[in-house]
């Protein structure tokens, strides 16, 4: 059987991992702009004067603010990697020209809030950001592509933050409707298929400790599901062809042992890092378990009759969904050798399963189970938005070979055919990313992702040129055939 005719085929990106141009063109800063590069062992950090008026450093988060007292502040002496990144805004006529050539028929990336409301309503709407955007998306579009585009990911305006005091502030919710409002009615002409906030759930808690941060992470994620929602909402009303869908970091996992208490803890983690936005998105309510993690972290959100109503009328249209490795969840008390980290979450590891140079487990057939939960627990489209493998790579002499990203996708796309053929409603896969760009764990441009190489590296050395890597001309091939052509 194979992929059905029309499947989207493409690659993602985000504004704030790719374009650079970080104050040019009306754009207010974000949080990532304060932030230096890691490594393979160390996440990325956030720089900023504390309390004292002292300098100051942490790791970042994907929803972030600062403590009380404390102001974003950029040091003379670091290097900030999403200054310039890729340098998308001034290249991307050059890179939408690339993924035509390998035949794209769709592509995905994030609007930066801060290229269009700079400093929130108050500030005013910048027109440089929209006709920006508007030339990105109208350029896709003349290249046969059917742009699936995402309105928030981890990159509100600092000023914001600064204004409201971040997301505990139901006055965000206001801020982002707004901004959805927008890219709704100056795209609907090029964009027809939306997602909301870019992995949701990344910011769920699951120590299961009663601590001020987790309280606080599910406070901010009950004003981003209903943000969604009302933006949901909005987006029919302006025009009823558009498709809004959520987007949810996926969570494949396996109990460590036989142990019942070892299986029930895997699903516990399901429901709690997957399914608890999930569900809401798709089905219009909190799930019954949602009470269970309320009470485990002694919180009692404030959902009022409106959000309610908000949620139900604001479901979304299709599921889309992250996968790039699997993890292993146990009861048992383990070494510390027996884990490894896992995208932003960590893991134990799985003797099954080969990692990358990040500790991220290796493991297409998981990606194949996974689409059939999903598919089966929620029963509407669903869209594959990022799967993909950062690897060390080094061009040479204008060539750069990565049989090991060619090996990941060949392997992971077997995996999602047969979930096809065996049923899984399946309309689109882009891959992360389309080119190499900055590492949202770790703000790398080391740590590469593309099918596309981009000559710069985690100091700011290099000339921003561009080159194609092996994986370019075998992905070209699978979308040629339709996924056919995997040698």
């Amino acid at each position: 059987m194979g992929f059905p005719k029309g499947f989207l085929w493409g690659g993602s990106i985000s504004a704030a991992q790719i374009e650079g141009a970080w104050d040019e063109g009306g754009k207010s800063p974000v949080s990532v702009d304060y932030c230096t590069a890691g490594s393979t062992t160390k996440r990325r950090e956030i720089w900023y004067l504390d309390q004292n008026g002292q300098r100051a450093h942490r790791y970042w988060e994907p929803v972030d603010e600062l403590d009380e007292g404390c102001r974003f502040k950029l040091f003379d002496d670091l290097h900030y990697t999403n200054h310039v990144a890729s340098d998308f805004y001034h290249h991307y006529k050059e890179d939408l020209k690339l993924f035509k050539e390998m035949g794209y028929t769709t592509f995905n990336t994030s609007i930066s809030w801060a290229r269009i409301l700079p400093y929130g309503m108050k500030g005013g709407v910048n027109q440089e950001g929209v006709e920006f955007y508007r030339d990105v998306f109208k350029t896709a579009v003349e290249y046969g592509m059917d742009p699936v585009i995402t309105l928030y990911k981890y990159d509100e305006p600092v000023s914001l933050l600064e204004q409201h005091g971040g997301w505990r502030n139901r006055a965000m919710i206001d801020e982002f409707v707004a901004f959805a409002k927008i890219c709704f009615k100056e795209y609907k002409e090029y964009v027809n298929k939306w997602m909301t906030f870019n992995e949701i759930n990344i910011i769920m808690p699951l120590d299961g400790q009663p601590s001020k941060k987790n309280q606080r992470n599910l406070i901010y994620l009950h004003n981003q599901l209903v943000a969604a929602a009302r933006a949901t909402i909005a987006a029919h009303e302006i025009d009823e062809h558009l498709k809004v869908g959520c987007m949810i970091c996926g969570n494949m996992s396996y109990p460590l042992t036989p142990d019942p208490m070892d299986a029930l803890k895997r699903y516990e983690k399901f429901q709690d890092f997957f399914c608890y936005s999930a569900d809401t998105q798709m089905r219009g309510y909190y799930p019954p378990f949602a009470k269970r993690i309320w009470k485990q972290y002694g919180i009692k959100p404030q959902i009022t009759d409106q959000d309610q109503k908000d949620l139900m009328n604001g479901k979304a249209d299709f599921i889309g969904f992250s996968y790039y490795s699997s993890g292993v969840v146990t009861t048992h008390e383990i070494d510390a050798n027996q884990t490894t980290e896992g995208n932003i979450l960590g893991t134990v590891k799985n003797p099954y399963l080969k990692a990358n140079a990040w500790g991220w487990q290796i493991d297409p057939v998981g990606f194949r189970h996974f689409l059939h939960i999903i598919n089966d627990r929620y029963n509407a489209p669903i869209f594959d938005v990022e799967n993909g493998i950062g690897l060390i790579e080094k061009e040479e002499d204008g060539v750069c070979h990565d049989p090991e990203r060619i090996a990941y996708h060949r392997e992971h796309i077997k995996q999602m055919r047969k979930a096809v053929d065996e049923g899984v409603n399946l309309f689109g896969y882009t891959t992360w990313g389309c080119i190499d760009l900055v590492s949202a764990g770790t703000g790398q441009m080391d740590k590469r992702y593309g099918f596309i190489y981009v000559d710069m590296d985690d100091e700011g050395h290099g000339d921003l040129h561009r080159s194609k890597k092996d994986s370019f001309y075998w992905y070209k091939k699978v979308i040629a055939s339709n996924g056919e052509d995997l040698d």
